[in-house]
C-alpha cells in the first residue's frame, strides 16, 4: 500500500514537469487499466526523468555554519590565513592594509614596531561572518539540555572557534556551538569542535583578555584564560556539565592592567568593550577577570548600557555557564580610538562619544557659537594638576581664560572623581585645556565641535602628546589646539642647568628608556605658563567659539 502510494507520487511530480495537456480521455476504465500497468512497467524510467531534472521540491535549509577566518602564525613569525571557503572576504580584505597600519601607527613611546608580513591576510578579522542567528535560536531552545550536542543519537552541529594572534594588542577567540565556562578554573570549553574549525596545539590555548600584550609586565597584571577544544566525537575531553544556561552571548576581559588609570580604563578596556559588545544591543552577558568592584561601580554606566545582566565575576564564580558564543577578549583598533573599517559593525569615534552621551543622559550634543554681543560667554573647564605637570601658577591662568570672556570652571583631582558627574560638567563646555596627562581623556564628553588644548610639557614630547591625544581629536568631532612649553616655562629649569641634555639634547633622554623619559619630562616637571602668550592662545580660540 505505501509503495502504490509512494508510485503515485512519483508519478505526480513527475507531471508537474510538464506542461499540463489541454484536456484527458477518462471514458474507457479498460484504457485507464492498460495505462495502469504501463505505468508501473515505466516506473524505474519515471523516476530516473525526476531525480535528472530541477522538478524536486525546493526545501530551504537553515544556514547554520558561516565561512570562518584564522590567522595562525608559523614558527617563523609569518601569519597564514585559513578560510572556509577558500576565498577571502571583502571584510577581509578591507582589513588587510588598515591592520598593517595599525602596528606601525600605533602611539606608545618605545613600544616596537613589529614588521608587517606580507602573507597577514586576514589580520584584524576574528570571524568573516558572526552572525549565526539560525544556530543561536536552536541552542536557546535545546540548551537546557545539557550535554545536547555530545550525548544526543541525533548528529549535532558543530561547535566553532576562531582565533586571531596577529593584532598588535590583542589575541581574542571566539567560540560557537557548545561552550561552556568554569570561572573558577579559569577555563572556556569548546565541545565537538568542527573539522574546520582553529585546532590549536594540545587542544589547548591561552589568552590572557586585555588588550596592550606588547606591555609584557602589564599583560601579567591580567589572568590567563584557557580554552579547551576538542574534536568531532573526541574522546580527549570530558567537559563539566551545564549548572546554568544562558541563551545570550558572553564577552571575557579583564579589568586587570592600568584599569584604574582613567586613560587607559577608556583606551584599553571602555572602547574595546563597546566595539566587541556594542551589536547585541543588551543582549550580552560581560564576564570579568580579575574583577575590580571599584572599576565596575565607577563604569556601571557604560556597562548597563552594554549589558542588560550584572557583570559576571569569572574569577569566584564555580558554575558551569553555557553560552551559545563567547568572546575571550575584546577588540582594539589604537590609542584612544577606533578603525571603522576593523570594526565589523562600521562603529567610529563619533559613534562612541554618541553611546557615551545616551549612557551618562548628557544634554548637549553640539557645541554652538555663543554671540559675544548679548553678552554670552562660552564655558571652558580647566584640568588643574596636583603632583606633576602642574601649573604653578594656575590662578592667573585661570584668571587669564576669564578675563578673554571664557566662563571658567577650574577642575581639579577632587572634582573628577565622581564620573558621572564631571561627565556633565564637561559636557556644558565648549572647550578642554589641560597638561598632557590622562585627565585630557575627558574630552570624550565634550559635546561635537567643542575644542580640546592640550599642552605639552618640555622635553620633545609633541610627537608623543600628539600621537596620543592630538591624533584621535578629528576622529571625535573635535576641534585641536596646541601649546608646547618653552625651556622658560618648565621648572626643570630650576633643576638642571642650561648646558645638560634635557635641554640641549632632550632626544638622549628618550633613548635612554622610558623609565628616564617618565621620570624626567612627565613626572618630573611642573609647567609654569607665559600668561601673555597663553592669553593670545585663549583670545584666539574665544574668536573661533564665538559670534557677533
Amino acid at each position: 500500500m505505501e509503495l502504490a502510494k509512494i508510485g503515485a507520487s512519483t508519478r505526480a511530480a513527475a507531471a508537474g514537469c510538464e506542461m499540463n495537456p489541454a484536456g484527458r480521455n477518462e471514458g474507457s476504465k479498460k484504457a485507464m487499466s492498460g495505462w495502469a500497468l504501463a505505468a508501473w512497467l515505466l516506473l524505474p524510467l519515471v523516476v530516473l526523468v525526476v531525480l535528472k531534472t530541477d522538478c524536486l521540491p525546493q526545501v530551504t535549509v537553515p544556514q547554520l555554519f558561516t565561512q570562518f577566518s584564522i590567522t595562525q602564525l608559523a614558527a617563523d613569525g609569518s601569519a597564514h590565513n585559513v578560510t572556509s571557503s577558500g576565498t577571502e572576504s571583502a571584510t577581509q580584505r578591507e582589513a588587510v592594509d588598515i591592520a598593517r597600519l595599525n602596528a606601525a601607527h600605533d602611539p606608545v613611546v618605545g613600544a616596537p614596531t613589529p614588521a608587517a608580513s606580507s602573507d597577514e591576510t586576514a589580520a584584524g578579522v576574528v570571524d568573516a561572518s558572526r552572525d549565526l542567528k539560525n544556530q543561536t535560536g536552536l541552542l536557546a531552545v535545546n540548551g537546557e539540555r545539557d550535554g545536547f550536542w555530545v550525548n544526543s543519537d541525533v548528529a549535532a552541529p558543530r561547535s566553532k572557534l576562531s582565533c586571531n594572534f596577529s593584532f598588535y594588542r590583542m589575541n581574542i577567540c571566539v567560540m560557537e556551538g557548545d561552550v561552556r565556562m568554569h570561572g573558577k578554573a579559569g577555563t572556556v570549553y569548546v565541545v565537538s569542535a568542527s573539522d574546520d574549525s582553529y585546532r590549536p596545539e594540545n587542544g589547548t590555548v591561552t589568552i590572557r583578555p586585555y588588550p596592550r600584550k606588547w606591555e609584557k609586565p602589564t599583560m601579567q597584571m591580567a589572568r590567563e584564560v584557557t580554552i579547551r577544544s576538542s574534536g568531532p566525537g573526541a574522546t580527549d575531553m570530558a567537559p563539566p556539565p551545564c549548572t546554568a544556561t544562558h541563551d545570550v552571548p558572553a564577552v571575557v576581559f579583564s579589568t586587570g592592567g592600568y584599569s584604574s588609570n582613567f586613560f587607559h580604563a577608556v583606551t584599553d578596556i571602555v572602547i574595546p568593550l563597546y566595539n566587541t559588545a556594542r551589536e547585541y544591543d543588551g543582549r550580552v552577558q560581560l564576564v570579568v577577570t580579575d574583577y575590580s568592584r571599584k572599576w565596575i561601580a565607577k563604569y556601571r554606566h557604560v556597562l548597563a548600557a552594554l549589558s542588560d545582566y550584572p557583570a559576571i565575576d569569572f574569577d569566584a564564580d564555580d558554575t558551569v555557564r553555557c553560552f551559545p558564543k563567547v568572546h575571550v577578549g575584546i577588540e582594539s583598533h589604537k590609542e584612544l580610538g577606533i578603525i571603522p573599517v576593523l570594526s565589523h559593525k562600521g562603529y567610529t569615534l563619533m559613534d562612541f562619544r554618541d553611546f557615551l552621551r545616551s549612557a551618562y543622559s548628557l544634554k548637549r550634543a553640539w557645541s554652538t557659537p555663543v554671540n559675544r554681543t548679548s553678552g554670552g560667554r562660552p564655558r571652558l573647564v580647566m584640568l588643574l594638576r596636583r603632583h606633576s605637570r602642574a601649573f604653578t601658577n594656575e590662578a592667573e591662568a585661570v584668571a587669564a581664560a576669564a578675563e578673554v570672556g571664557f566662563e571658567v570652571v577650574a577642575a581639579g583631582p577632587e572634582a573628577v572623581r565622581d564620573m558621572a558627574q564631571f561627565a556633565e560638567v564637561v559636557n556644558s563646555c565648549d572647550v578642554m585645556v589641560g597638561v598632557h596627562g590622562a585627565g585630557l581623556t575627558n574630552m570624550v564628553f565634550l559635546p561635537h565641535n567643542g575644542t580640546a588644548m592640550q599642552i605639552i610639557p618640555w622635553g620633545e614630547m609633541k610627537w608623543a602628546c600628539w600621537s596620543i591625544f592630538g591624533e584621535t581629536v578629528p576622529d571625535m568631532g573635535l576641534r585641536y589646539v596646541e601649546y608646547e612649553a618653552t625651556a622658560e616655562e618648565t621648572t626643570l629649569k630650576d633643576v638642571y642647568p642650561r648646558d645638560h641634555p634635557v635641554f640641549t639634547n632632550p632626544i638622549s633622554i628618550h633613548k635612554q628608556g622610558f623609565g628616564q623619559l617618565w621620570k624626567i619630562f612627565l613626572d618630573g616637571q611642573n609647567v609654569t605658563l607665559d600668561i601673555n602668550r597663553f592669553r593670545g592662545v585663549m583670545q584666539q580660540i574665544y574668536k573661533d567659539v564665538t559670534i557677533t
